[in-house]
């Protein structure tokens, strides 16, 4: 069969779908992989077809400039934790849901870019699309051809979760559904309709491990999270043991694009492990770099290493909370120290400290004496790391994306049969 991914250009939203690319390859099918063309490289660097559509989006910018407008409350206070008893009720989910259409996802799913995907598809013919859930893109090129089509989580499904509570609360009060009445236009300039599918998936393939998932009603498959950080090259250093403990600090590479309220301050950061018997290897860029004065002996600063690669030699890791940083983390089986700060990280930061597989601190009290205390405890307390190795056997448990590719082939046809 033709199978079609998609994702709007940003590395972190679109890496995890790269191993359930390759399997499906491998299994003789098709695979194209469309985005805007700023992602064209890095899906080529990992061996698969690009598709470019439209032009790139302003996505990061737009969200920059909207928090600066005076009163606006922040992108980057957005905690979308269902524990967090203000993202069950009413004015939160109201604000949000009127301002997501038209503030991200029509700006990540940019008209340009939608009109390219959709004239593709009706090109290429895809069976099956298989969509990044931010890229609803995907589903309107799928309802515009009649192919199957399922969403590909890489986190927690709290987007489907607040939207579940929104749309029963809004049946309630009545009024406008902003997000059906954006997508129902885009849907109906390419023939198509809406229906909650162009929102949920006809199916949901979720990587996260059985506790970390929310309860859902949807139809989901459970598939193993498989490390894929990028093109992967082991530096010399990487190749011999560690002679004491080694612990990595990382914000990811998602903050290095404009996203940079994933990364709190670091200046003064290091100051408290100096006298730590460790070696700590910190991912830092030059404008990272050049916010600390100065590094102890016994710190790292690497530009980039492939996370896939590091993490097995590590004890501990000490991370923002991003969902690729996290799920390689539990495939490496390895305690956490997570600082977040944004919409789904505070959820893996709080789930994982009550698992006791790792430490939640607020990116707020990310200091340097709560960064020693952390490492030291993920260290010196046996519990941490216990509970990051039944993590990371509750997330093997789960079926290869290799496997599940079997079940992927039997959804599509059920779809064509239904289809004619």
């Amino acid at each position: 069969m033709r199978v079609l991914f998609t994702s709007f250009a940003l590395d972190a939203h679109y890496l995890g779908s790269v191993p359930l690319a390759w399997a499906l390859r491998a299994a003789g099918h098709e695979v194209r992989v469309a985005s805007q063309p700023a992602l064209t490289g890095t899906i080529t660097a990992a061996g698969l077809t690009a598709v470019p559509v439209g032009t790139d989006h302003q996505l990061l910018e737009a969200m920059a400039a909207s928090a600066a407008e005076p009163g606006a409350t922040p992108w980057n206070a957005v905690d979308l934790d269902p524990a967090r008893p203000e993202v069950g009720a009413w004015p939160f989910l109201e604000a949000l849901n009127d301002r997501l259409p038209s503030m991200f996802f029509a700006r990540a799913n940019n008209d340009s870019m939608i009109d390219d995907l959709v004239a593709f598809a009706r090109d290429w013919r895809p069976d099956l699309v298989i969509w990044e859930p931010f890229t609803l893109a995907g589903a309107v090129a799928a309802k515009a051809v009649g192919a199957a089509h399922a969403r590909l989580l890489w986190g927690a499904d709290l987007f489907l979760n607040q939207r579940v509570n929104y749309l029963r609360m809004l049946s309630a009060r009545g009024g406008n559904d902003a997000l059906a009445d954006w997508l129902g236009d885009v849907l109906d300039r390419h023939g198509a309709f809406f229906d909650e599918t162009a929102v949920r998936g006809q199916w949901t393939i979720d990587m996260m491990p059985a506790s970390i998932r929310l309860p859902s009603d949807e139809l989901t498959v459970p598939m193993r999270y498989v490390s894929y950080n990028g093109t992967a090259v082991v530096p010399d250093w990487l190749r011999e043991p560690p002679q004491r403990p080694r612990v990595c600090l990382t914000v990811g590479l998602t903050a290095r694009g404009g996203a940079n309220y994933l990364v709190g301050g670091l200046a003064g950061l290091f100051d408290a492990i100096g006298d730590l018997d460790v070696e700590i290897v910190a991912t830092l860029d030059a404008a990272q770099r050049a916010e600390v004065a100065s590094l102890p002996d016994n710190v790292r600063a690497v530009d980039f290493v492939p996370l896939h690669a590091l993490l097995p030699t590590c004890s501990a890791i000490a991370h923002h909370g991003g969902a690729g940083t996290w799920s390689t983390a539990v495939a490496a089986g390895l305690p956490q120290m997570i600082f977040p700060s944004v919409w789904d990280n505070a959820y893996r930061a709080r789930r994982t400290a009550e698992i006791g597989a790792g430490i939640a601190v607020p990116q707020q009290e990310l200091t340097p004496a709560a960064l020693r205390s952390g490492v030291l405890r993920l260290l010196e307390e046996p519990g941490f790391a216990e509970g990051a190795d039944r993590l990371r056997r509750e997330m093997n448990s789960d079926p290869s994306p290799g496997e599940v590719v079997v079940t992927l082939e039997k959804l599509t046809a059920q779809h064509q049969e239904l289809d004619t």
